[in-house]
């Protein structure tokens, strides 16, 4: 693909893509303690920032590397219920002129400055083509909460080379995302684009290393300990490894971002009464707390602050990964 070979990958940011995909992979499995932290922004808007953040993180992520394996959430496609801004690649000048092409060129090439600090990526795949043009530069992936649901979805996870999390429904509801782990972790054949862009069929031989991401929903938040067991139970029907991630925002913060702490104590509570299942949290976070309205005009923008959903603040983000290195090292280490 033109793209990729236009920006490409270096041996050294590969190293980083296939050796945080195998401690993933390792972690999913059981066979590595740490907890996975999906930590970053709720989406770049403004690189400038985002590399502050990740100088930032990749400091406190060797620190704590031993306990905690990080990645840094790099959203650049934003699902919507209805309107709005879809995020970078979608609408790279944040003006409603979708220059695709350039959207997806800066991704690319944002993604290889964070490989080059050393740190793992983690998205969310939205546009089923998206992978074929960011793929190589992730270490894990999100299916969303309106998406999870999809065959197309779960067809690409399918043939994703590295971990994905499914995320329960916008209602709370388990069932599509269980059941998207069912249809991922199987080979799929569908229709799908070569690298030269041309139509063909596609066989996968699926993906083993599936999480069941606890976002909560309408009906509340769902990442108290009944809701673990439950989800758990719903793995071990499937026979699927028992593997979750709790998301701190969203729902489970009742979109109150000032909550996330709050959630991830009780997740940390979890871990060391012994929910072994529970191997992953994610929080989003920026260099200031909450967020601001958009559309506005550019000039505007308040630096280090989300567009989209509203994140903690740095401090905040740094106190609460060093409470769940303590909790590690306290539990799965002594």
């Amino acid at each position: 693909m033109e793209m990729v070979e236009e920006i490409p990958r270096s041996a050294q940011q590969m190293d980083v893509v296939s050796r945080s995909r195998a401690a993933l992979h390792d972690i999913i499995q059981g066979r590595d303690q740490r907890l996975i932290g999906v930590v970053g922004p709720c989406s770049i808007h403004d690189l400038q920032a985002c590399r502050e953040y990740a100088e930032k993180f990749i400091s406190l992520s060797k620190e704590l590397e031993d306990r905690l394996f990080l990645l840094m959430r790099v959203y650049f496609e934003k699902p919507r219920t209805t309107v709005g801004w879809k995020g970078l690649i979608m609408d790279p000048q944040l003006n409603g002129t979708c220059d695709i092409p350039a959207g997806l060129r800066i991704a690319r090439s944002f993604l290889g400055e964070v490989l080059d600090l050393g740190i793992p990526t983690a998205t969310e795949l939205l546009d089923p083509i998206t992978p074929q043009y960011l793929a190589d530069s992730l270490s894990w992936a999100a299916i969303g909460a309106r998406t999870s649901e999809s065959q197309t979805h779960r067809q690409m996870a399918s043939g994703l080379s590295m971990p994905v999390g499914f995320k329960n429904a916008t209602s709370g509801d388990l069932k599509a995302a269980v059941n998207g782990i069912i249809a991922a972790t199987q080979s799929q054949t569908f229709l799908g684009i070569t690298e030269d862009g041309r139509a063909s069929a596609v066989t996968t031989g699926g993906n083993p290393d599936c999480q069941l991401i606890l976002r909560g929903g309408t009906a509340g938040p769902n990442y108290a300990p009944e809701f673990v067991r439950e989800a758990e139970s719903a793995l071990q029907n499937i026979e699927a490894p028992c593997s979750l991630m709790v998301d701190c925002s969203h729902a489970n913060s009742e979109k109150d971002p000032s909550r996330q702490p709050e959630v991830l104590d009780s997740v940390l509570q979890q871990v060391e009464n012994g929910a072994n299942s529970v191997h992953a949290f994610m929080i989003e976070s920026h260099l200031h707390g909450g967020s601001q309205s958009f559309p506005r005009p550019l000039n505007e923008l308040e630096y280090g602050v989300s567009i989209t959903d509203g994140c903690i603040d740095w401090a905040t983000t740094e106190a609460c990964l060093r409470r769940a290195a303590e909790v590690v090292d306290k539990v799965r280490f002594s």
